[in-house]
């Protein structure tokens, strides 16, 4: 059997998302062990012993392991599945709606991964708020947030149905927030290298009913995070080269969905050139989450250390 290219990834999370992202890593063998850790050592507990049944079922090289959070310092990347034990009723704005629930948990885990030089991905929404938060309280220098790369892979594959051509036909993204102030970049989308006219609005209402029609089915999205986070480790990584849209630092320091481009695992921002309407969106998107995350730590009371240019990722 081939050795996985990497020694250990961690998990913080056993919950919905967290058991499929578990899942997904152990069956791409990765790496060689799989931390968990969750909310209960019996949550833990009992992912491992699933994903146990798995690797050994399918012989997947990946072996999973419970461990604390501060047990996970070594690994080479930390996926953030948490989320807290809370209802969501909002029906705009949905993803924002967890920032207060989910914060205390984000801010716990920055302290005990303090320190921390390896790559972090963060999945709990909201996702741009949660990835600053921990970014900054942690002073981890490898932050990203996986929002804007399903975003943009729901935004392919909804086009390429529309259009009736392979989704790796499309060339496009979706930027700025994971959320309602998400941006599609339609102006520099193109189809088999070519500019073609595109059924905007109706891509737009889908994209906008896609995440709750899959949480009114299933209870919550799974499998599409589980990917996005599959595509973002690989090139953080560096075992592939390319493009990813992730949340990262932006602007004074404001964290939201941007095309990073991975060389060898060190990234670097790449935005497409926007229309005028799709600037003013971007920066729209930018002063909401920027006025959401301060009135977030307003409320919180918590004091939030500025990153410097330096440490800001990418």
């Amino acid at each position: 059997m081939k050795r996985p290219p990497v020694d250990a990834i961690g998990l913080v999370g056993a919950g919905a998302v967290g058991q499929t992202v578990a899942t997904a890593l152990c069956t791409a063998g990765l790496s060689e062990r799989l931390l968990i850790t969750s909310r209960t050592d019996d949550q833990a507990l009992a992912l491992v012993a699933d994903i146990d049944d798995l690797s050994e079922a399918t012989r997947a090289p990946t072996r999973p392991q419970a461990t604390t959070t501060t047990g996970m310092h070594a690994c080479r990347a930390i996926v953030i599945a948490a989320r807290a034990s809370f209802t969501n009723t909002a029906r705009t704005d949905i993803r924002m709606a967890g920032a207060a629930a989910n914060a205390p948990v984000i801010i716990r885990l920055a302290h005990q991964l303090r320190g921390y030089t390896g790559t972090v991905l963060m999945v709990t929404n909201p996702v741009d708020l949660m990835t600053r938060l921990f970014a900054e309280i942690s002073g981890c220098p490898r932050v990203y947030g996986i929002g804007s790369n399903l975003d943009s892979a729901r935004y392919r594959h909804t086009l390429a149905r529309h259009l009736t051509v392979p989704a790796t036909a499309i060339r496009g993204h979706v930027i700025g927030e994971h959320g309602d102030g998400a941006v599609i970049c339609a102006s520099t989308t193109t189809v088999n290298g070519q500019t073609v006219p595109l059924p905007l609005q109706q891509t737009r209402d889908e994209l906008r009913a896609r995440a709750s029609r899959i949480s009114a089915g299933i209870g919550r999205t799974r499998c599409g995070p589980a990917g996005a986070v599959l595509s973002a480790l690989r090139k953080a990584l560096a075992l592939d080269d390319g493009l990813e849209e992730l949340s990262a630092s932006y602007d004074s320091g404001c964290f939201l969905g941007l095309p990073l481009r991975f060389d060898r695992g060190q990234s670097a921002v790449c935005l497409p050139a926007l229309s005028n309407a799709e600037q003013q969106q971007f920066t729209a998107a930018r002063h909401k989450l920027h006025a959401a995350y301060q009135d977030l730590t307003t409320q919180l009371g918590t004091t939030v250390p500025s990153l410097t240019a330096s440490e800001r990722t990418p």
